[in-house]
């Protein structure tokens, strides 16, 4: 399973903590590139090379494409499997609902496509406003979503909320919506994205976030979370597995804004598990934590404290492909 990964640069938001996010990339490419192939788009190859010398092998590929951005999570073309074929999907990607510029970003699918990134032979291009981060999957016909998200009016505001549920059963060929009314993580910028609070795992069962400090501002809202999520029922009407990561200790900026750290932003590989870490109390437990759920897997920490300082986490740069599409 190849992952897509973009790298950040100096016209990006990510100009004033490069020398801090540049190691923490590295980390990641370095990460995957053990298990899977690695598509890295930058603006400048020669530039990022220089970086990433430990890795020239065959499981590195390079691609040159001008970006606003780095969470190929969200702007990135979703796979879907019919009928044995790969569809390739590309979505309209808008700034998490016009709050930031996005018109590069937008484009890098089919730019992608032209160079002939794909074995596959056709973009499907979606009239939808979607971000990846915005929708889990089981693979058994079950999609978990936000409705901050999702019915955000910057999005598709031409669409409720029974037109928004038609579009993905439609699209994705599912069978049931799962969504979630609360939940929500300060300093978020993606109104409530799901891989930011409850994750699949496997078909059965449901990692998410839980708050037990009753001083915090996020304990009520994840608190309803947590009992939306108990009332959720799979493809064949069963309750999910539900098993509650811990929630790290506040995260703060150079200004003191809160940072959205969660440990729900893990990265699935084949044979790994990658996970963000923050350098608090609670990484050891997220970890172990995880490493009860995937018990085939390696556990993987990645301290992705420089990626919270622009809002997202480890899932949120990266974007997965099936084996063969690249």
């Amino acid at each position: 399973m190849p992952y897509k990964l973009p790298s950040p640069h100096a016209d990006s938001d990510w100009a004033p903590y490069l020398e801090q996010v540049i190691p923490c990339f590295i980390q990641i490419i370095e990460a995957i590139s053990k298990y899977e192939k690695v598509l890295v788009v930058c603006n400048d190859i020669e530039e990022v090379a220089q970086h990433l010398q430990y890795s020239q092998s065959k499981q590195t590929i390079y691609t040159e494409l001008p970006s606003n951005d780095t969470w190929a999570r969200d702007h990135g073309i979703i796979t879907v499997e019919e009928d044995g074929r790969f569809i390739l999907m590309d979505f309209i990607f808008n700034g998490w609902g016009l709050k930031f510029s996005a018109d590069k970003d937008n484009i890098i699918n089919h730019q992608l496509f032209e160079k002939g990134i794909f074995k596959v032979e056709e973009l499907y291009k979606v009239g939808l406003v979607l971000e990846g981060g915005g929708i889990e999957s089981d693979g058994k016909g079950v999609i978990m979503t936000t409705r901050n998200c999702q019915l955000s009016p910057n999005r598709n505001p031409h669409l409720d909320m029974d037109a928004i549920e038609a579009a993905l059963e439609d699209t994705f060929g599912a069978e049931k919506i799962l969504w979630l009314e609360y939940g929500h993580l300060v300093g978020d910028d993606t109104d409530s994205h799901i891989d930011t609070l409850a994750r699949f795992c496997d078909e059965n069962t449901i990692a998410y976030i839980q708050c037990k400090d009753t001083n915090d501002e996020h304990y009520e809202s994840l608190a309803l979370m947590e009992k939306e999520l108990q009332s959720f029922s799979n493809i064949d009407g069963k309750p999910y597995r539900l098993v509650p990561l811990p929630f790290p200790d506040a995260c703060y900026d150079e200004d003191e804004n809160r940072l959205p750290a969660t440990y729900a932003n893990f990265l699935i590989l084949n044979n790994a598990v990658l996970v963000p870490i923050y350098g608090v109390t609670q990484d050891e437990e997220a970890l172990q934590t995880l490493s009860e759920i995937f018990t085939d897997r390696e556990i993987i920490g990645i301290n992705c404290l420089p990626l919270i300082l622009q809002h997202g986490s480890l899932h949120c740069v990266t974007m997965q492909f099936p084996k063969d599409v690249l």
